[in-house]
């Protein structure tokens, strides 16, 4: 391939990533918002509920740990390296993981562990855990502000 066609594959390339990347943003706006009693999750589950995912997250159920044990106080003091910090996280990929780790789908790392809590969880504590994690202020890195 000559250098100017080298040149214009990549620039090509380049102009397709910045369209993705502008696609997937929010308008601007830093973090994301949830609505203060309740969050969409994805299609095929009930609106969670907030105050009901708190209540699950800190105390459990009978088939089910409080998530807090492992991932500490609002999901963002994890006990271990090895639990992810999840308060903050965006309601839909909280709620698909535990879907997927249901499933069995999702393996690897903790996903025993996960398995064993989420294959008791109904649709609607799917819902309502990943909207009360989505509420909490996040502790999450990323790479925004990085420079």
């Amino acid at each position: 391939m000559s250098p100017a066609m080298n040149k214009f594959a990549m620039t090509v390339l380049a102009v397709a990533c910045a369209l993705a990347l502008s696609a997937c943003s929010s308008s601007g706006e830093a973090g994301h918002a949830v609505d203060a009693g309740n969050a969409t999750v994805p299609a095929r589950l009930p609106t969670g509920n907030i105050e009901a995912g708190r209540g699950l997250a800190t105390k459990g159920d009978g088939s089910t740990a409080a998530c807090v044990s492992c991932h500490g106080a609002e999901g963002n003091k994890p006990l271990a390296d090895m639990y992810p910090k999840i308060g903050g996280q965006y309601a839909d990929y909280l709620a698909h993981a535990l879907q997927a780790y249901r499933s069995g789908a999702r393996k690897g790392g903790t996903g025993e562990v996960m398995a064993a809590q989420a294959k008791g969880l109904s649709d609607q504590q799917i819902a309502d855990l990943a909207a009360y994690f989505a509420s909490v202020p996040p502790q999450l890195r990323d790479l925004e502000n990085v420079n």
